[in-house]
């Protein structure tokens, strides 16, 4: 072999040891890169999870819709100061509760009144007629549009003058409760989701917002309707769609808010139905799709003021809810607890704007406010006052509060929303929605029902002295 032929061998053999070792050095810089890919892939994008995500619930498993309205009591009176107890719990004190500075001037127009705390469970009676609640609104100017909010204690007063009570400078409208006499509502109001912003429909007594509640309009009644008012229910049109309800009724036959309504004669016995129906039909699995449960006037449990201790109307509450958390029917319905007005008590926050449900103008009689004068406030264009509230549900969001302005003609929203029916009036269709509001029904926050504090029944009650 020449020189040349092993020159040229060995550049061969050092070619192909160069390219072996280049071809091994691109082996393994890819084998590091692609460790170092995968790597990189696996802490940004892990495995896959095969179980499927939890399905996301809404609206629709709720099968049961509950309202329940007790009589007469203001926001401030009994949930003005739920702040205290909600810090007391560990909990932020989001509720607009009663102001440090919260005042009003009696009615000899010199001495000035401050939320003090009850000790009688019972209170002289106070009228929230349309008169007296226009004159709290704002004192000087009745139907203006402008709400000082300076008439409770002139209002009360004079009623207490008029039908020879005690309290004639009104200072009973300045009293509240708190969590050491209603330990039952500020615990489920703290655990369950409430509303500060929640107002009667009308600024007026019990009936026109009784009415309101369903028909989500008085068809112009302010005070109690003279004759049969000939328009449909909420329970009418549920009937018509094929969906069950029930009026159960304490005070059976005569207690019931539909009697104004032809739904009355037409689903007496029936649907409307005594109390104790509700129970068994808790324990039979037979609660209806939708309930309204009247209040129990008869026996002093509907937390009326004037000789009704309203311990024992918290306590019957508590018997009523405790008997839907023990049942089968608990996993998917809804318990609204409200009151139909404010009852004349004090409160800070101004009736909101809202809707004529239908161009109705308020039928006055002689002597009326608004009867001779003439301003915003002569229309049902302004709800009524604050109400105290609970909702109460295995959906409802823990310990939640909210703020969104509502009356109660929201909760016929709610169940036209739920099943498919029409409107009512022109006010409960401006009402938000408020399924988006107080639930979660994904995660169902409260399907296992808390256990309650018991309700005390034993507070004095006294009506003509204060505290």
């Amino acid at each position: 072999m020449s020189t040349g032929q092993h020159l040229s061998s060995s550049s061969h053999r050092s070619s192909r040891m160069y390219k072996a070792a280049g071809v091994l050095t691109l082996l393994l810089a890819g084998l590091l890169a692609g460790c170092g890919g995968m790597t990189q892939s696996q802490s940004t994008n892990p495995p896959p999870n095969n179980n499927p995500p939890p399905p996301q619930g809404s609206l629709n498993d709720v099968n049961h819709i509950i309202l329940m309205l007790q009589e007469n009591r203001g926001f401030d009176e009994y949930f003005g100061q739920l702040n205290n107890y909600r810090t007391a719990q560990g909990l932020s004190p989001d509720v607009n509760g009663t102001p440090a500075n919260a005042q009003q001037i009696a009615r000899d127009n010199v001495t000035i009144l401050t939320p003090f705390h009850m000790n009688s469970m019972c209170v002289e009676d106070l009228s929230p007629y349309w008169n007296e609640s226009h004159n709290a609104r704002n004192h000087a100017d009745p139907t203006s549009a402008t709400a000082t909010m300076d008439g409770f204690a002139h209002a009360a007063g004079g009623n207490s003058l008029n039908s020879g009570g005690a309290d004639i400078n009104g200072q009973r409208v300045m009293g509240y409760y708190d969590d050491s006499d209603l330990p039952y509502y500020y615990f489920m109001a703290s655990q369950f989701a409430i509303s500060d912003a929640w107002f009667a429909p009308a600024m007026t007594n019990t009936p026109a917002n009784r009415m309101y509640a369903m028909a989500g309009t008085s068809h112009g009644v302010v005070n109690k309707p003279l004759s049969q008012v000939n328009i449909p229910t909420i329970f009418d049109e549920l009937q018509a769609a094929g969906i069950t309800w029930k009026n159960y009724v304490p005070d059976y036959p005569n207690g019931s808010s539909l009697k104004s309504f032809p739904a009355y004669a037409k689903y007496l016995g029936t649907n409307i139905v005594p109390m104790s129906d509700y129970f068994s039909d808790l324990q039979n699995g037979t609660l209806p799709q939708v309930a309204f449960i009247d209040r129990d006037s008869k026996n002093g449990l509907d937390e009326h003021p004037g000789g009704v201790q309203i311990q024992r109307g918290a306590a019957y509450v508590k018997k009523i809810v405790d008997a839907l958390m023990n049942s089968t029917a608990w996993q998917d319905s809804i318990f609204f607890l409200a009151y139909d007005e404010s009852g004349g008590f004090y409160d800070h926050v101004a009736p909101a704007p809202t809707v004529s449900p239908d161009g109705i103008l308020p039928v006055l009689g002689a002597g009326d406010t608004c009867t001779t004068l003439t301003g915003p406030a002569c229309d049902f264009v302004y709800t009524g006052f604050r109400l105290p509230n609970i909702v109460i549900s295995p959906f409802s969001k823990a310990h939640y509060v909210d703020h969104t302005t509502i009356d109660t003609t929201a909760i016929l929203r709610l169940i036209e929303i739920r099943f498919n029916v029409k409107p009512l009036s022109a006010r409960d269709a401006a009402q938000p929605d408020i399924s988006t509001l107080f639930f979660d029904f994904t995660n169902k926050p409260n399907l296992n029902p808390p256990t309650p504090p018991s309700q005390p029944t034993s507070g004095p009650c006294y009506i003509n002295s204060l505290p």
